[in-house]
């Protein structure tokens, strides 16, 4: 962690265990766990309204938003999702909840797989917008979007979401048949938070936010 930031705690704002799990084994080499906090180890803060029109609107709303109600941390928010080109990039901004609530992984797949069983472009990108904010201050984004096709039937058991159907060219399997480090090293959450990671290791680049 830069000088300026040294000891100061992280809070990653998200609940959602996949995410959550990915964001630790990601951070795991440069920050103490002792340093790196979830929602959940915190008291109860309001939840944002993640109303905004593009990932990286709902990802500033998030890092924001917690940034204000725990100012003493460093906050690192992202949004991501999937973009379908030949569904008009959907499901989108929509990804967790493409199907209605409450959110399911299962059905969400299930709907995708329906609305493309006409198409025969398949293609897809993951993206992921991450904002780091501090006191209401938005101090760094960045994005991160990997391309790949998606299958007519899921595959593998690992990760989470849309992994199952995203289907990775340059490795011939499903984000789902691959290792955690094997995703993390090419998928978009990775390069996204490979990038957070700089932001906040290198010594001088806070300056130039």
């Amino acid at each position: 962690m830069t000088p300026a930031w040294r000891d100061t705690p992280i809070l990653l704002a998200t609940t959602n265990p996949g995410k959550l799990l990915e964001f630790r084994e990601l951070l795991r080499l440069d920050f103490p766990a002792g340093l790196v906090f979830c929602l959940a180890d915190l008291p109860a803060a309001t939840v944002p309204q993640e109303n905004g029109g593009s990932f990286l609107a709902n990802a500033r709303i998030k890092a924001l938003h917690y940034s204000r109600a725990f100012a003493a941390m460093l906050v690192v928010a992202e949004d991501s999702g999937l973009e379908v080109p030949s569904l008009c990039n959907a499901p989108g901004v929509h990804s967790a909840r493409y199907a209605g609530h409450p959110p399911s992984d299962e059905r969400n797949i299930r709907l995708l797989l329906e609305k493309l069983a006409h198409h025969a472009d398949r293609n897809a990108c993951f993206i992921t917008e991450a904002v780091v904010a501090r006191d209401g201050e938005v101090l760094y984004h960045c994005r991160g979007e990997v391309k790949g096709v998606i299958l007519e039937t899921p595959r593998g058991s690992d990760g989470f979401g849309y992994d199952p159907v995203f289907y990775y060219p340059p490795l011939a399997r499903s984000f789902a048949e691959l290792s955690s480090s094997e995703k993390n090293a090419v998928s978009h959450r990775g390069q996204a938070m490979a990038k957070v990671r700089k932001f906040l290791t290198t010594p001088g680049l806070e300056k130039h936010s």
